[in-house]
């Protein structure tokens, strides 16, 4: 006799491959959130220590937990970044309080970019820009390694083109 499972059948040629953004991204938002806040930490500490006596440095406390908050929303923003290459798309994935999900057609790409600032190239991080027909469709992947950055534009372009539409 043969035995049937309970579970429903999954199409998971459906379902997308998710990926995820690297540590990077995080590593340098992380150090850039100290920086900032250390420095307004130390001028809000020095500042009114100085000029108004030792009990108003206890200011210096609300940038402190800033850090502590922007700490830990800087690692669930990193953790929401997403993005799947799908057959006809491609799938941007993004936010924690406020889901988004842009559907990027490869037909209507116009412009695939590869970006690195000067902070992005210290950490050995790229950007991929997507211009599309619609300025509202437009799509950013942030915080890639290079080699998949030039990877992702190069299979896009070329999906593009075999798609018919302006690359």
């Amino acid at each position: 006799m043969e035995k049937r499972s309970t579970e429903p059948a999954v199409d998971t040629a459906s379902e997308p491959v998710w990926t995820g953004l690297p540590p990077g991204l995080l590593r340098m938002r992380r150090l850039l959130l100290v920086v900032w806040l250390g420095l307004l930490t130390i001028a809000v500490a020095l500042l009114p220590g100085l000029l108004a006596g030792p009990v108003w440095a206890a200011f210096a406390l609300l940038p402190l937990a800033l850090l502590g908050w922007g700490w830990r929303m800087l690692g669930r923003n990193w953790r929401s970044w997403r993005y799947a290459e799908r057959a006809d798309d491609l799938l941007i994935s993004r936010g924690v309080l406020f889901r988004e999900e842009t559907v990027v057609p490869y037909g209507r790409m116009q412009l695939v970019e590869v970006t690195s600032g000067p902070v992005e190239r210290h950490f050995g991080l790229a950007s991929v820009q997507l211009h599309t027909a619609a300025a509202a469709t437009d799509a950013r992947i942030p915080g890639l390694d290079p080699a998949e950055a030039e990877r992702l534009r190069d299979r896009l372009t070329e999906l593009g083109e075999a798609r018919s539409a302006g690359l």
